[in-house]
């Protein structure tokens, strides 16, 4: 039985082991160039709707070149502030900060008020509540 306990306690240490190497790690890349990015280019910011918020575009590292990431609309974080994608230059190398959410400490609260319905109207049938029917006794003067 102690031959059959190692066997046993040897296969599960490789099982464990080749699991460990077979599951990909999750990990933030930085890459690091010595060529800086170019300038960023112009993109005109869109109407944003409430809720969203702008991520400008930015410069990222395909192969040996820069290509341009377009500029998109992400939904907001409340409290918080989308801090750009951005290159910082460290020494003789730049280094690309990927975008992420910033606590904003000057953050407040907007309440949005329901609106009321105004005081003439009634049940949606216009002011005297007739829904655009004429009274009389059908007969019209010339």
């Amino acid at each position: 039985m102690k031959a059959s306990n190692k066997v046993r306690h040897l296969v599960l240490s490789v099982l464990v082991a080749a699991s460990a190497v077979a599951v990909p790690a999750f990990a933030q890349i930085s890459v690091n160039i010595n060529l800086g990015p170019p300038a960023p280019l112009y993109e005109a910011r869109p109407v944003i709707a409430p809720g969203y918020a702008w991520a400008p575009g930015y410069w990222t590292l395909n192969g040996d070149r820069h290509i341009w990431v377009r500029g998109r609309t992400i939904v907001q974080r409340d409290g918080y502030r989308w801090a750009p994608d951005r290159w910082d230059q460290r020494g003789t190398v730049y280094v690309r900060q990927p975008g992420h959410w910033q606590r904003d400490d000057n953050y407040k609260v907007v309440k949005i008020e329901k609106q009321k319905k105004p005081k003439h109207w009634k049940n949606g049938h216009g002011e005297d509540g007739d829904n655009g029917k004429h009274r009389g006794n059908g007969k019209h003067k010339d």
